[in-house]
C-alpha cells in the first residue's frame, strides 16, 4: 500500500512541477514524463496486489522486482543519454549499484515464490 501511495504522490508532485514550468528543456520534460510513468506504474502495481482475492504466493514480489528492474533500465538508459558522452565514474557507480540491487531483489523474489509454491503443493497433498 505504501508503494502505491508513494507512486501516486511522486507522480502527482512531478506532474504539478512539470505543468507549472512551461519553458523546460526537452530532456527535462522527457525525464519528468518517465518519472510520472514510473510512479503510475508503482501505483498500478499496488492496486493490482491489493485487489487480488487468491493467495499471491509472493507473485507480488516477483512483479515488484520486474517493475524495479524496468525502472532501473529506463533510468540507466536515460541517464546515459542525458550525459551525452563519457559518463562520470559516480554515475556508472550509481547505475551499477542500482542494477545489482534490482538483480538481487529479483533473484530473491523468484526463489521465495518457488519455495512458497512448492510448499503449497506439499500441503495440498
Amino acid at each position: 500500500m505504501l508503494v502505491g501511495l508513494g507512486g501516486v504522490v511522486g507522480a502527482c508532485l512531478i506532474g504539478v512541477l512539470w505543468a507549472t514550468e512551461p519553458g523546460l528543456p526537452a530532456r527535462t520534460a522527457v525525464s519528468f514524463g518517465v518519472l510520472v510513468a514510473i510512479g503510475i506504474g508503482w501505483a498500478g502495481f499496488a492496486l493490482w496486489a491489493l485487489t487480488r482475492k487468491a493467495p499471491l504466493y509472493a507473485r507480488d514480489r516477483v512483479v515488484a522486482a520486474w517493475l524495479g528492474g524496468g525502472a532501473w533500465a529506463v533510468f540507466a538508459v536515460g541517464a546515459l543519454v542525458i550525459v551525452r558522452g563519457a559518463p562520470g565514474g559516480w554515475l556508472l557507480g550509481v547505475i551499477g549499484g542500482m542494477g545489482v540491487v534490482a538483480a538481487v531483489n529479483g533473484w530473491f523474489a523468484v526463489r521465495e515464490r518457488g519455495r512458497l509454491v512448492r510448499r503449497a503443493r506439499e500441503l495440498r497433498g
